[in-house]
């Protein structure tokens, strides 16, 4: 992938200062692909990442604190977000029997349909990728891997 970028700015102040340009851009990228295939679904990025925690839970529910450990967007309001999904039937909340402080949330049978319905996309998300080959895609794990420390 080509940076749009660069037909704008030939230079770059070193090749740290380029993946970094592109690492963001790329991230951009995927998350643009990933909204479009959720919209029609009418649920969110973060809402796909919270029904996805719950059904690995499941049968088992996931305290709110749990969900958040787990989020892929560490910024998120899950509160509201689980607000959200309990409005649209896809979860349940209720308080937790052991520590009455804790909400405990349940994926629900119709938040269980919609995931099986979405199972699919994510080959779709994997054909973005297809540019990579499997040692390209295993490289490029171990170096993102890698820069995380």
């Amino acid at each position: 992938m080509k940076l749009e970028s660069e037909i704008i700015q030939k230079k770059f102040k070193n090749e740290y200062h380029k993946a970094i340009v592109n690492i963001v851009y790329t991230y951009n990228w995927m998350i643009e692909k990933q909204t479009k295939q959720l919209k029609p679904f009418d649920i969110t990025l973060q809402q796909y990442n919270i029904l996805r925690i719950l059904r690995g839970q499941h049968p088992n529910p996931a305290t709110v604190k749990l969900i958040k450990e787990r989020m892929l967007d560490k910024m998120s309001d899950v509160s509201r977000l689980v607000e959200k999904l309990r409005v649209k039937e896809l979860v349940a909340r209720n308080i937790c029997r052991h520590d009455r402080r804790n909400v405990d949330v349940l994926i629900t049978g119709k938040g269980l349909e919609l995931l099986e319905e979405l199972d699919p996309k994510e080959k779709e998300m994997e054909e973005f990728m297809s540019n990579l080959d499997q040692k390209e895609i295993e490289q490029l794990n171990i170096y993102l891997d890698k820069l995380r420390g």
